[in-house]
């Protein structure tokens, strides 16, 4: 119930934060980013039945993300970006320790691995032009990204954990990671609402699916 209120309140406030994106309104982004990114944060702690290290890590990793999502309202400032990056960092690397210690080798892990790597290496190869001396935590952050959807195929993998629990791990982390896409394209190759558009949806929905998965593994 108070899970379906929340996921009721998000919608609206998502709304809100592409209009303010639109808008280019910091003051509103500090108005609804911050709240509707407490949401899932939020959710993740309904949804622990029980205190094990996957679910200990998964809510430190999207408060993390709760930090970074802050900063990066300040796009425009260099430091501020750079620490929102560092807390995502960090984050990605806690949701990778949770994924990969339950996961296994496997088709899923290894088809995964394979189709993230290549896109990896193209998308850092076509923005390395644009990084200047932001080059290394930029690669630092790919590199982690891509393992933690390799984390989550590798989670899949491992059979007897349940179905849907696997199912929000695996397309969270690829939705996740297809919208950093688009961040990192707002960021350095072509300011424009439609990276907005298209990627807040998407991180939203992978960061919700995340949190729920701690009620299922």
């Amino acid at each position: 119930m108070i899970q379906s209120i929340i996921l009721s309140a998000a919608l609206p406030l998502l709304i809100a934060l592409l209009y303010f994106e639109k808008k280019e309104s910091v003051k509103g982004l500090l108005s609804v980013k911050p709240l509707l990114s407490s949401l899932f944060v939020l959710l993740a702690f309904l949804q622990i039945q029980e205190q094990t290290t996957y679910n200990t890590l998964i809510l430190v990793g999207l408060v993390l993300s709760l930090v970074g999502d802050i900063c990066l309202i300040f796009f425009f400032h260099k430091k501020v970006f750079t620490a929102g990056l560092v807390a995502f960092l960090a984050g990605h690397v806690m949701y990778t320790i949770a994924f990969s210690g339950l996961g296994e080798v496997g088709v899923m892990m290894i088809t995964v691995g394979a189709i993230c790597i290549l896109i990896s290496t193209i998308i850092f190869l076509r923005l390395k032009s644009y990084l200047g001396n932001m080059i290394g935590p930029i690669l630092a952050y790919i590199i982690i990204i891509t393992a933690m959807v390799v984390g989550a195929g590798s989670l899949w993998n491992h059979s007897t954990l349940d179905i849907t629990g696997r199912s929000l791990v695996l397309v969270g982390a690829i939705l996740f990671y297809a919208s950093d896409i688009f961040v990192a394209r707002h960021r350095f190759v072509q300011k424009e609402f439609l990276n907005r558009a298209i990627g807040l949806p998407m991180y939203y929905t992978a960061q919700f699916m995340i949190a729920f998965s701690t009620g299922y593994i």
